[in-house]
């Protein structure tokens, strides 16, 4: 590992820990020709299927776009960081275990909005306005409308 502050890759690890799911590696290295210190983190990489856009554009999972979004939907709602980071793991895991090549976007987009819906209404409704791109306020209104009717039939 190459050293942030003098670009050497003499160092050493002076500690490791996993994160609560044991999917990330954190490490405190030593650099043994500045003497700085500094922190990695180590992921595993797994072979993320390729995205088809509504265009057919195809394109590479980006993990960071998906985290981008959801905070914007969930912005000023108390959902944690750590909750955020939490729902795009299982939308992941979701896209590991459907064992194909390529995924719609849209496809995602219904699993995001699924997950949504029971996580945080406010937050599901800001996603589904710019994910379905609502043209006027009455396919706003379908929307809030569907919403309703699935809270009716779990009670």
């Amino acid at each position: 590992m190459k050293c942030p502050y003098c670009n050497t890759i003499d160092n050493k690890v002076i500690d490791s820990r996993l994160n609560k799911e044991s999917t990330i590696t954190r490490r405190r290295r030593h650099c043994l020709a500045c003497d700085q210190r500094f922190t990695t983190y180590e992921r595993l990489e797994v072979m993320m299927p390729m995205l088809v856009k509504k265009d057919g554009r195809r394109e590479p999972w980006d993990r960071q776009k998906m985290v981008v979004g959801l905070e914007k939907a969930c912005e000023k709602r108390p959902i944690s960081r750590d909750a955020i980071d939490q729902f795009v793991d299982e939308i992941e895991h979701q896209l590991q275990d459907s064992g194909t090549k390529e995924v719609f976007t849209s496809t995602i987009g219904e699993w995001v909005m699924e997950r949504l819906s029971t996580v945080d209404e406010v937050a599901y409704v800001r996603f589904a306005s710019v994910y379905r791109q609502f043209k006027d306020v009455n396919e706003f209104m379908d929307e809030l409308k569907l919403l309703l009717d699935a809270r009716e039939k779990e009670a």
